[in-house]
C-alpha cells in the first residue's frame, strides 16, 4: 500500500484532462489528501489548500503523487527536479505514468539515499493468462466511453458506492492509475501486452458466490484509433452483464484527435453491447452517464432527459445528480443469479 496523506502534483499543468489523477483523487478521497502542488504559471486547481512541498511535508504528507498524465505518458525534467526536492524531505513518490520513475536514474539513486520508495502504478502483474471466456459466478457491471476522460472511473466509484448504500454487495475494480490508487489495487491494463488484457480482467474480477457486483472500470473507446484494443479486450474478459455508457456532452472531438469526430451515442452503445456479446450474449445496458460540466443547470437537466427518452434508460450526470435511477434499472433488470449457486468460485 502506498503510504498517506498525498501531496497530489499538478506542477506546471494547464490542461484539465490531463491532471484527472490529482482531481479524481481529491474527490473520491479527500482524507488522504494534504494539498496540491503547483507552480505559478499552473492555471488550474483542484480546490484545495495549495501548499509547498516543504509546507506539506511539515503537515505530515507521506506521499507525492504525480497525478497527471499526458499523450505518451513522459516524464519531464521540471516534474523530475519536483519529485527530488519530494524525495530529499523523506517523502515517498507515486506515479502512473508509462515513464516509470525505477528508470529515472536520479530519482532511483536519491531514493535510495533517502530510504524512500518510488511506487510505478502502471506495472502490471506477471504470469498473466490469455482469456478464456469461461463463464463465471457473479454479476458485473462494466463503464464503456465515447471517448477518453469522458467520466468512466467517476461512474464506475459512484455506482459502487451507490450499489454499497442499497445493501448490494459490490467492488470496484480498478483499471487504471487513478482507480488504483483510490482503492489501493488493481491491474492497469493499458500496461498489459494486449495477448494478455482480457486475460488479466478475469484475473481482475474472479467468480464469486454472493451474488454480488464487481463495477469494472472501463478504459479508453472502441472509436479511439488509438485506445480502442484496451476497450476491446475489457469487453471481452469483463463478461459484462450490464454496460453503463459514459459520454461528455459538449466534447468537440476525439481526445488528441481533432480529426476524428465523437461518435454517436446510439451508435456507440451498440457497438459496445455487440462486442461484449462475445463472452456475455445477455449483456443488457442499464444506464447512460453524461459529463455535464461544461453546461449550465438546465441545460445539463434537459439533455439528461433528452438522452433518457431516446434510449429509454436512466441518463444522469453522477457528480451532479447522483446515480440513483440507475441502481433502480440494475434492481429491476437482475435477479440473484442462478450462478452463484451452480458456479463454484
Amino acid at each position: 500500500m502506498i503510504p498517506t496523506p498525498y501531496l497530489l502534483y499538478l506542477g506546471h499543468s494547464d490542461d484539465p484532462l490531463g491532471i484527472k489523477t490529482s482531481r479524481g483523487l481529491a474527490h473520491f478521497v479527500p482524507e488522504h489528501c494534504v494539498g496540491e502542488f503547483r507552480h505559478d504559471d499552473c492555471p488550474l486547481t483542484l480546490g484545495i489548500e495549495r501548499l509547498t512541498i516543504e509546507e506539506a511535508r511539515a503537515r505530515g504528507a507521506n506521499t507525492l503523487v504525480l497525478g497527471i498524465a499526458n499523450p505518451g505518458g513522459s516524464m519531464g525534467q521540471a516534474l523530475v527536479e519536483d519529485a527530488l526536492v519530494a524525495i530529499a524531505l523523506g517523502m515517498h513518490v507515486a506515479a502512473g505514468l508509462h515513464h516509470r520513475l525505477r528508470d529515472v536514474p536520479a530519482l532511483v539513486e536519491a531514493a535510495r539515499a533517502a530510504g524512500v520508495t518510488l511506487f510505478d502504478v502502471r506495472d502490471a502483474p506477471a504470469d498473466l493468462p490469455v482469456g478464456s471466456g469461461r463463464k463465471r459466478a457473479g454479476r458485473r457491471l462494466l463503464t464503456v466511453g465515447t471517448d477518453c476522460s469522458v467520466g468512466k472511473m467517476y461512474t464506475s466509484i459512484a455506482l459502487q458506492r451507490a450499489m454499497q448504500a442499497a445493501g448490494l454487495a459490490a467492488d470496484f475494480r480498478a483499471t487504471g492509475q487513478t482507480g488504483i490508487l483510490i482503492a489501493g489495487r488493481g491491474i492497469a491494463v493499458d500496461a498489459v501486452v494486449a495477448d494478455f488484457i482480457s486475460g488479466a480482467v478475469e484475473v481482475l474480477s474472479p467468480a464469486r458466490s454472493d451474488d454480488g457486483w464487481d463495477v469494472i472500470e472501463g478504459q479508453g473507446s472502441l472509436f479511439h484509433p488509438s485506445f480502442a484494443g484496451v476497450s476491446t479486450g475489457l469487453l471481452h474478459g469483463a463478461q459484462p452483464d450490464a454496460l453503463v455508457l459514459c459520454h461528455e456532452a459538449g466534447r468537440p472531438h476525439m481526445r488528441g484527435l481533432p480529426h476524428f469526430a465523437v461518435p454517436e451515442l446510439a451508435e456507440c452503445l451498440e457497438a459496445n453491447l455487440r462486442t461484449a456479446r462475445l463472452t456475455n450474449p445477455q449483456v443488457q445496458a442499464v444506464g447512460v452517464c453524461i459529463n455535464t460540466s461544461r453546461l449550465g443547470e438546465a441545460e445539463a437537466l434537459a439533455f439528461c432527459a433528452d438522452a433518457g427518452q431516446r434510449f429509454s434508460l436512466p441518463c444522469t450526470d453522477p457528480v451532479r445528480f447522483g446515480v440513483a435511477p440507475i441502481i433502480e434499472e440494475i434492481a429491476r433488470c437482475f435477479a440473484p443469479s442462478p450462478l452463484a449457486t451452480t458456479v463454484s468460485g
